[in-house]
């Protein structure tokens, strides 16, 4: 065979290797996008307008795998399981109130991700941007809608161990004043200034009067509730064994996990509710461990979420301690009710 009749042969060999790894990525591509498309007994997802100031709704992070996975969804609040809206807008995790919303999102890197907080209008248009140094895990908006905050994991990745080091930051949203750790604030415990290199602080929780805000400190291995004053910058010790704290819409109660002996160590919480003015603790009736800052639903009932088929379901369960949990929706990560 002479040289030419060689190269004409090993090109056209060439070309039909190529033309099959074509069709086998074609192939997968289609079976993926019909997987996307129709994943058996997941919720109906279909794109459209979501906004933060409409009444009746529920948003919430879609977990249900197809083209809107991650995306900002709404349903009515009275039909939690319902058809879903997607915004296309995708975060972590996310909170809202009053019109504005903050978006904690993966920035994916050619070598390694990054992490920022996107401040969202009503509209979810963004209105500023900060850099997370970590990992997201906890997100909240005060009632006014005037500040943001959002905790991260800057070593370790998992709030069961001991082993993590977390960032909680909180910004004015009118001004874009940032504070990036709660580590700078003034601590107060027992009465006195405490001073300490192992402080780790996560998971704020903010009262109406855009002053007052709430949150777990951890130090020495143990951890506590502290009630911060955003304009003194100080915390100040109230209650131990107090985790991501969610404070009530009246202002006297925080639902919190508790860990509790004799709990495996990667599951080892519970579901407390704490009244702030007599420091009573209820435990509700949610036998399961919950990792997560519950959200109320109302001043009588709480949502949060528990792992599921999808990554995360919700489920509601009554403040006082009385009924049992109710699953509401599948598929679903931090939930934030419109009024």
């Amino acid at each position: 065979m002479i040289l030419r009749n060689r190269i004409l042969v090993l090109l056209a060999a060439l070309a039909a290797l190529a033309a099959v790894a074509v069709a086998s990525v074609l192939h997968a591509s289609a079976r993926a996008d019909r997987r996307d498309r129709a994943q058996p007994g997941g919720p109906r997802v279909t794109s459209g307008t979501v906004t933060l100031t409409t009444p009746g709704r529920m948003v919430f992070r879609n977990m249900a795998w197809g083209p809107h996975r991650d995306e900002l969804t709404t349903v009515p609040a009275t039909d939690p399981s319902g058809p879903r809206t997607a915004s296309g807008v995708k975060c972590l995790r996310f909170y809202a109130a009053s019109g504005t919303g903050v978006c904690l999102q993966a920035v994916h890197g050619a070598v390694s991700d990054t992490y920022r907080a996107v401040i969202l209008d009503a509209h979810l248009k963004e209105r500023a941007r900060y850099d997370v140094p970590g990992i997201p895990s906890r997100a909240r908006v005060s009632p006014t809608g005037h500040f943001a905050a959002w905790t991260a994991f800057v070593g370790g990745d998992s709030y069961a161990g001991t082993n993590f080091s977390t960032r909680a930051a909180i910004v004015d949203v009118r001004t874009g004043k940032l504070t990036p750790s709660l580590e700078a604030y003034r601590v107060l415990k027992d009465g006195r200034v405490y001073r300490a290199a192992d402080l780790n602080f996560w998971g704020v929780t903010f009262a109406r009067d855009d002053r007052t805000f709430y949150a777990t400190m951890a130090t020495k291995g143990r951890t506590y509730l502290v009630r911060g004053d955003l304009r003194a910058r100080t915390v100040t010790t109230l209650h131990p064994n107090v985790e991501c704290p969610s404070l009530s819409p009246d202002g006297n109660r925080i639902a919190f996990k508790k860990r509790v002996r004799g709990l495996p160590k990667d599951a080892p919480w519970r579901l407390y509710v704490l009244d702030l003015r007599t420091m009573r603790e209820t435990p509700l009736a949610e036998p399961r461990s919950v990792d997560d800052q519950a959200v109320w639903r109302d001043t009588h009932t709480l949502v949060y979420a528990l792992p599921g088929d999808y990554g995360a379901d919700l489920y509601t369960i009554p403040a006082d301690g009385s009924g049992k949990p109710r699953r509401i929706s599948t598929a679903a990560v931090s939930p934030v009710f419109v009024g």
